[in-house]
């Protein structure tokens, strides 16, 4: 039998294929902007006749009609790895729970611990060879697949094909049922617009790079700020190991900062493990072999990335205390991100020679009555997660400056973190660190 002919033998409609999904199923939806839509709208269908289906998902960038159908949430429990703007809308309806994780572990988490009843992911279409390619998301579908029993892809003419280095396809024998999809657009996600704050503090941090460093940019308007200038420099034979691939290296590599020639492993590669931006990105990841997908246990695990030589690692946080604790992820109990692959860049950048790793934020925020509040803060927002530990943090920049925390004990990580807060809070920080005593009679005022 040819591959053309197994596909037409597994080939199905959407609904016809979610009907294999029971009452109590742990269902996978596939991640980022690559998470199904027909397959979501056909089991949102069966709402009535299922009960506790659990659907897990990751930064989810279009509604899922599970919760819209089901705004008790007494049919479908949506569960998610990292939430999108759209996962935390849920959330605050009561429709979306948070699954803490190191992104690095997703993959050995499936394999060893998690029940995966169907899994359902979107992919290009397939190849000569019986191939289905994850196209922009690699991370752990092909762990999610080895763990479920019953697999179905999504097909998507729009969905691009990525080449990579391993686990970045599944073949048609593997698979259960196909579905094609209505190709809906692929959700496109411009860069959030960068102020003239994220400008002064992305010179700081373009001004701390070397010819031959390894960029990895996390998520925010930062990051991408930091990449935007980095394509107007002079810098040279630049490498990129990340976990989100974004416009931002796109703009880097035309503007030929970008070569990879210095890097020790995927010499000449720009390596991630799932890619979110605009249409510009995917078609530049579509069959190009300067690029490589890996799942996130190679592309987030430290000891891997810390090979390349000068691994500098770019993230944001919503707030730090003056122990240096970094929460990126909630404001206080409500969750707005996820921890995602900031430890595991910290403590490659760390581990590498000649590397550092950046927590980028602005030194203040206007709360929703307009007053200025600091985001340096004597003790973390009661309920705020600890993201980055004190251990692991390591540069923290705001606009008011760059401080280092390695090494540093806690009335030097006050006095560090003091320096480079909003000077209108000061004093008033200065008074906190007394009380707590980690603020030393000598400390610079």
């Amino acid at each position: 039998m040819s591959w053309s002919d197994l596909y037409r033998q597994k080939l199905v409609s959407a609904d016809e294929a979610v009907k294999v999904v029971k009452s109590g199923d742990w269902v996978d939806y596939g991640d980022f902007a690559g998470s199904v839509q027909d397959l979501d709208r056909a089991l949102a269908k069966r709402k009535d006749e299922l009960l506790d289906v659990k659907v897990r998902s990751v930064t989810r960038a279009a509604p899922a009609e599970i919760c819209n159908v089901d705004p008790e949430g007494q049919h479908f429990t949506y569960n998610n790895w990292h939430f999108s703007g759209l996962d935390r809308k849920y959330s605050d309806q009561g429709l979306c729970y948070f699954i803490p994780f190191l992104f690095r572990e997703a993959p050995s988490m499936y394999r060893n611990f998690l029940d995966v009843d169907v899994a359902m992911l979107t992919v290009s279409p397939m190849d000569e060879h019986g191939f289905f390619n994850f196209g922009l998301q690699s991370a752990f579908s092909k762990a999610t697949i080895d763990k479920a029993k019953i697999v179905i892809v999504e097909v998507n003419q729009n969905m691009p094909r990525v080449l990579g280095g391993y686990e970045e396809c599944v073949h048609i024998t593997d698979v259960d049922y196909i579905v094609e999809s209505s190709n809906w657009a692929i959700p496109q996600i411009p860069a959030p617009k960068i102020t003239e704050v994220d400008q002064k503090i992305a010179q700081m941090i373009v001004n701390e790079l070397e010819d031959g460093s390894c960029i990895q940019l996390g998520i925010g308007g930062m990051p991408n700020a930091v990449g935007k200038l980095i394509a107007q420099s002079d810098l040279k034979n630049l490498g990129v190991h990340t976990e989100m691939f974004v416009d931002a290296y796109v703009d880097m590599y035309e503007a030929g900062r970008v070569t990879g020639l210095n890097k020790s492993i995927d010499k000449g590669k720009m390596v991630f493990t799932f890619a979110m931006g605009t249409q510009k990105l995917y078609d530049f990841c579509h069959n190009n072999p300067i690029i490589a997908s890996y799942p996130v246990d190679y592309t987030n695990t430290p000891h891997i990335m810390a090979q390349n030589e000068k691994l500098v690692s770019i993230n944001n946080a919503i707030e730090i205390d003056l122990f240096g604790q970094v929460c990126s992820e909630s404001a206080g109990i409500r969750q707005i991100s996820g921890t995602g692959g900031q430890v595991d860049f910290f403590e490659g950048a760390y581990l590498s020679k000649g590397g550092k790793a950046f927590c980028c934020f602005t030194a203040t925020f206007k709360d929703k009555q307009g007053n200025l509040k600091s985001r340096i803060k004597p003790l973390l927002t009661p309920g705020a997660i600890v993201t980055t530990p004190r251990t692991v943090a390591m540069y923290i920049v705001t606009e008011y400056g760059i401080v280092n925390l390695k090494g540093k004990s806690t009335w030097e990580r006050a006095e560090a973190l003091i320096s480079i807060a909003h000077p209108e809070f000061h004093d008033e920080l200065i008074k906190e660190a007394e009380k707590m005593n980690i603020w030393r009679k000598s400390n610079k005022k």
